[in-house]
């Protein structure tokens, strides 16, 4: 049973450019952002005072107050996402169900339950320890949105969650997919949520001097690849794939998005928050990617970045391309979606893994919006703008975390 193909057969996703996989879709392809001031929190004392936050999501139009009593608001989306891809690959397992025990879960996360962590905190401090919250813990610790998944949609296989920072959810969505190619299940939830728009967060990575303060022009703050980038932007969300084995999901008839067929992996091994200058790093989980899918670099057709907007991943990034591809860097179509989504930090991962299956589907590739001024540094094609008609058959993304974790995959489309 090793070695199985595994292939996608539902999507779900929650952003600030819609709550479903077809409104984010869409907003990707006109080019929109979903960055705007920052709402929830208080930032008067904070240098950022935007974000891509989720403006319209009320969980009590998916559970009930005391079921949502019981999750983080990271935990929240991820739940949601679970339920979309579910329902769109149109697998729904009973308490008793036999299948139940062949379907899993591998969730990423960066932060975890950080909104809860804080509130605690502060009633800790406000009010003492015996007016916290029974259930605080269990909310703040990072396997609970998998472990919620797991409890909430009956699925008693393999069950995991993935902390790597910015990775995770890309590390989540390879693990899976190994998952099913040793037999140890038939169908995993793979994704990641995050929801870190909060004082703690904000103004930590504020500190860290990570973030834009472009706070007088919103939308067009992040701005991957342009000279005059200043830092990435936050965002929140989930993303979710439904991975299944491929005779599994040919004989319940299953619609296919595409095949996970390449999963790379590598340190950095230099610095805990910037990436190793020159990209070695990096390129070296790109080209673990392409020889894990049998390619060269000339049969990659699109590759959606890690692109954050911040001057040093993006010169390393596009170094790292440069390394990985050889001549076929200049010729690959590359964009970064969080020019719009914002960085959803541990999610990322997945929703740019969504991207690249809906970059198939349609024939499609969404633009790297707020490309103004070239940087000499950043040479490539990063579709700038506009989105752009091309077919796409193999398509790779890249996440790279905090401590030096880099991620890729590729996925490639499955012929009916």
């Amino acid at each position: 049973m090793h070695d199985r193909r595994v292939v996608v057969t539902g999507l779900g996703a929650i952003t600030s450019l819609g709550n479903g996989v077809e409104p984010l879709w869409e907003n990707l392809l006109a080019g929109k952002s979903g960055i705007s001031h920052i709402e929830r929190i208080d930032v008067s004392d904070i240098p950022v005072k935007i974000a891509a936050e989720i403006k319209d999501f009320d969980i009590e139009q998916y559970m009930s107050r005391r079921e949502a009593r019981r999750l983080d608001r990271s935990s929240q989306y991820f739940w949601v996402a679970t339920q979309q891809a579910l329902a769109d690959a149109g697998i729904h397992y009973e308490e008793d169900d036999p299948a139940a025990l062949r379907a899993g879960v591998l969730a990423g996360t960066g932060i975890g339950g950080v909104e809860t962590f804080e509130e605690q905190l502060n009633v800790l401090v406000e009010r003492g320890p015996r007016r916290m919250s029974p259930t605080g813990i269990a909310m703040i610790i990072s396997n609970m949105a998998g472990g919620v998944a797991s409890i909430d949609f009956h699925l008693y296989g393999p069950n995991s969650t993935v902390v790597t920072a910015c990775a995770a959810s890309a590390n989540a969505i390879g693990d899976a997919a190994e998952v099913i190619r040793r037999g140890a299940a038939d169908v995993m939830v793979a994704g990641g949520g995050e929801a870190s728009i909060t004082r703690f967060a904000v103004g930590g990575f504020s500190q860290a001097r990570a973030l834009s303060t472009n706070n007088e022009d919103p939308q067009g703050a992040s701005r991957p690849f342009d000279l005059n980038r200043d830092g990435f932007v936050m965002g929140e969300g989930a993303a979710v794939l439904i991975l299944e084995d491929y005779e599994h999901a040919v004989n319940r008839g299953a619609r296919i998005y595409g095949e996970v067929i390449g999963y790379g992996m590598s340190a950095d091994g230099y610095h805990i928050t910037l990436p190793r200058p020159g990209g070695a790093g990096a390129a070296r989980a790109m080209s673990a990617a392409l020889a894990d899918a049998g390619m060269t670099p000339g049969d990659l057709d699109y590759i959606n970045a890690h692109g954050t907007s911040t001057p040093a991943n993006d010169t390393t990034e596009t170094s790292a391309i440069k390394i990985a591809m050889g001549d076929d860097a200049y010729r690959v179509p590359i964009s970064s979606s969080k020019s719009m989504t914002g960085h959803l930090l541990g999610a990322a991962g997945a929703i740019e893994s969504l991207v690249c299956l809906l970059a198939m589907r349609d024939g499609k590739i969404p633009p790297t919006i707020n490309y103004e001024t070239p940087d000499p540094e950043c040479d490539l094609d990063y579709v700038p703008n506009t989105a752009r008609d091309v077919t796409v058959r193999t398509a790779m993304t890249n996440s790279f975390g905090f401590g030096g974790h880099n991620v890729s995959l590729v996925f490639g489309a499955v012929d009916s």
